[in-house]
């Protein structure tokens, strides 16, 4: 009389009540070692075909290639086979929303950062060198741009997918929306830990632009928006308004520049991620974001609905 109980509970552990699955805690650990694998498996072939010197550029690109082929196909397979969905489900229904979407997020960035380059130029904190093709021939700017622009793409893709895709929702469905949206930022500020130039005020801002990235998701419940605005900031701040992208910083700038204000406030060598500068521009985000969606958000069924049973 006693076993039964007992052996259900202990699949509990393991399986979902709702459906035959496994919960969410563990659909998560196994993706994350079908990704490593893949990855492994991705960066070693890529190897064999490519051995030469590459410029920072191609390192770059070569890097994201590999964690564009390791996450898009780990989160594929993990969303057929484990999570039981098809992989639109993760919010990417291609339809006319998608574009704008993507449109609005590439544009709302580049405004937020162009008020984050007038606002520093304002107070004195950067100094105007010139423009790119001032020192090098235009058609290198103009590739490198490109190059560069693609790059963006590729991690605006992977970021977001496995971030406020497969991290987010899963958690979603273990724990609740809020708890997805706090950890998966928490998460993604760690993904950037062995960026450069890091320190505790870039993780806060890092984890800030997590939740304003997950905004985009919470308003629409579809990634496009997210990857746009993940794409325009990486894009404009870095190739156009010549900033540091994470720690990182782009070989050939639209515009050079250098930063020599407060560190605390402008961000320093990281780039405005980690200064306080950021958070209100944030804030603007968000309000035009709001603004954007709200006819969409308030068609969304069940937006509070509480769980009785997590995943």
């Amino acid at each position: 009389m006693e076993t039964t109980p007992k052996h259900f509970k202990l699949t509990r552990i393991f399986y979902s009540p709702s459906e035959p699955r496994l919960r969410a805690g563990w659909r998560l650990l196994v993706h994350f070692f079908i990704m490593l694998i893949i990855m492994i498996i991705a960066g070693f072939c890529l190897v064999l075909i490519s051995f030469r010197d590459f410029s920072q550029n191609w390192f770059l690109l070569f890097a994201e290639l590999i964690a564009f082929i390791g996450i898009t196909v780990s989160v594929y397979l993990a969303r057929r086979v484990l999570d039981h969905r098809p992989f639109s489900s993760l919010g990417l229904t291609f339809s006319r929303e998608a574009f704008f979407d993507l449109l609005f997020g590439i544009s709302l960035a580049g405004l937020v950062m162009g008020l984050v380059y007038m606002v520093e130029g304002s107070f004195g904190w950067l100094t105007f060198q010139g423009f790119s093709w001032e020192f090098i021939p235009l058609s290198s700017v103009i590739s490198s741009i490109f190059m560069m622009l693609i790059l963006f793409i590729l991690v605006g893709w992977t970021e977001e997918l496995l971030c406020r895709g497969y991290l987010l929702q899963n958690l979603a469905d273990g724990l609740s929306l809020t708890w997805g949206v706090c950890i998966s930022s928490g998460i993604f500020a760690v993904l950037h830990l062995a960026n450069p130039n890091i320190s505790w005020n870039a993780v806060v801002g890092l984890v800030a632009a997590g939740f304003f990235l997950a905004f985009g998701y919470v308003r629409t419940r579809q990634l496009w928006l997210s990857i746009g605005l993940h794409i325009g900031w990486n894009f404009f701040e870095g190739s156009i308004f010549g900033f540091p992208v994470s720690g990182l910083n782009d070989p050939v700038l639209l515009i050079r520049q250098t930063v020599q204000g407060p560190k605390l406030l402008t961000g320093g060598a990281f780039g405005p991620e980690a200064g306080i500068i950021i958070l209100p521009v944030l804030c603007l985000g968000a309000m035009a974001m709001y603004f954007y969606t709200q006819k969409r958000y308030s068609k969304i069924p069940n937006q509070k609905t509480l769980k009785v049973e997590p995943d």
